[in-house]
């Protein structure tokens, strides 16, 4: 989708029976689709073959040798026994970049097993430092991994078509969901290595860190992220904690984190004396950061998410006028736009293979053979 964003002709190739598992990821359905295959199909065309046909295989590496980039999610060995592995493909078109996404990768002892987010997310530790302290692990509220395994392959195609602008060769990109989950542990590895501590989840709060975290204002949660000692300098004198500013339990970040227990009710009893909003007012105003825990309908409404046009509306063949998130890629020069909605099952098959050299008659007969839809 990203890609697509950015302007890449995307063919998006889907079995001819039932499509991308996420067609029926609902409810809620818009259409005959689930709005959740809505939200990360859009600037894609889409192409129906059977693959386990000899006459399918054909139509997919015709298709691979006029391409780019080509992206798959099987598990691994199962492209090469469908005559789609990189191997194969690039021995004929060594410009080719090819790009996997699974959920362990082509390699190791667990590259065989399936691969989901939520099991990426599990495995990885991400969900043993995600939630409430006391309560139990949890996934984030998005598909973490799936996002970022799509942005680390996105990463490696983009390198990989640099390379490739100065050798004329393509290359593989194996990128694996856990992979991407455990490189976003970051600071909670290094802490781990550095120490030997277990991590343990924190709520809204940070570790190494404080006050960065949700306190109650009088009438709703705020997010206040203190990150140094100059912003806490702002942060005592906007919220009338001057008494503390200089307090040596306080005073630099280290001891803020080592005293956290007893300056988190000095905070609280502060901020209970006005609203989310006045808060967000004043602290801004400081150069605090700081701002509402907004729900997701309040930050999609949000003036800033409409001056960045980051929500637009699409036309499509069925689901009629949809509403959809825009590209986050802010470019001068060629800026990201929204070629078309997601396509429905098989949309644009005629197109794609005529493109490929296939006449009206053959389109028919392979439409007869079940090879198309």
């Amino acid at each position: 989708m990203i890609l697509g964003d950015l302007g890449a002709d995307v063919i998006k190739v889907e079995d001819i029976w039932h499509g991308d598992d996420t067609r029926r990821w609902g409810p809620p359905f818009q259409g005959d689709d689930a709005a959740y295959f809505l939200s990360v199909n859009r600037s894609k065309r889409g192409l129906s073959i059977d693959m386990k046909t000899p006459e399918g295989r054909d139509i997919v590496q015709r298709l691979a040798r006029r391409s780019d980039i080509l992206i798959e999610n099987f598990r691994p060995g199962t492209a090469a026994r469908l005559g789609l592995g990189y191997a194969e493909l690039a021995s004929g078109h060594p410009g080719l970049i090819y790009a996997s996404v699974s959920g362990y990768g082509q390699t190791g002892p667990s590259a065989h097993l399936p691969g989901y987010d939520a099991v990426a997310q599990a495995v990885s530790g991400m969900m043993s430092i995600t939630g409430e302290q006391e309560g139990q692990p949890v996934r984030t509220g998005f598909s973490s991994a799936d996002i970022g395994g799509g942005m680390f392959a996105v990463i490696g195609i983009l390198a990989a078509l640099h390379v490739r602008d100065s050798t004329g060769r393509g290359q593989y990109v194996d990128i694996s969901l856990m992979d991407g989950q455990i490189a976003w542990l970051t600071y909670v590895a290094a802490k781990y290595f550095a120490t030997g501590v277990t991590p343990g989840r924190h709520g809204s709060a940070h570790e190494s860190l404080t006050p960065y975290e949700v306190f109650p204002a009088a009438d709703a949660p705020l997010m206040v992220a203190v990150g140094s000692d100059g912003l806490w300098r702002r942060f005592t004198a906007a919220t009338g904690l001057d008494e503390l500013t200089d307090d040596p339990r306080y005073a630099t970040n280290p001891d803020r984190v080592r005293n956290r227990d007893t300056l988190r009710p000095r905070i609280e009893k502060a901020l209970a004396t006005r609203t989310s909003a006045e808060w967000t007012e004043l602290l801004g105003a400081a150069g605090v950061p700081a701002g509402p825990v907004n729900s997701v309908p309040e930050a999609l409404r949000h003036p800033q998410v409409a001056a960045r046009d980051m929500v637009v509306e699409l036309e499509h063949p069925v689901a009629g006028t949809l509403k959809t998130l825009g590209s986050p890629i802010k470019l001068s020069g060629n800026p990201p736009s929204i070629q078309r909605p997601a396509p429905v099952l098989g949309q644009h098959t005629d197109e794609v293979l005529a493109e490929l050299g296939f006449g009206g008659d053959d389109i028919a007969a392979l439409r007869a053979k079940s090879v198309v839809r």
